[in-house]
């Protein structure tokens, strides 16, 4: 199950930090999006971790913006 995921050493240094939240801080910041913490610590499958290093997983999803052309139809002020 350790081949999973990456050991608390191996996550300590590649944050440099040993807080749980400071290392999920650093983790999302770099891309690992899929880290989380659980219940003996930050939990990151060692899979995630060589995708992004390869660059393969992106940072973040591409998300739609929202319609707002409503807004911008002139309204006539009775």
């Amino acid at each position: 199950m350790s081949d999973l995921t990456l050991s608390p050493d191996e996550i300590a240094a590649i944050t440099g930090y040993r807080s749980s939240t400071r290392q999920l801080n650093q983790l999302h910041a770099r891309g690992f999006v899929r880290a989380y913490i659980g219940p003996r610590g930050v939990v990151l499958e060692r899979a995630h971790y060589e995708a992004v290093c390869r660059g393969e997983y992106d940072k973040r999803p591409e998300r739609k913006a929202a319609n707002l052309d409503f807004l911008r139809v002139g309204r006539s002020v009775a």
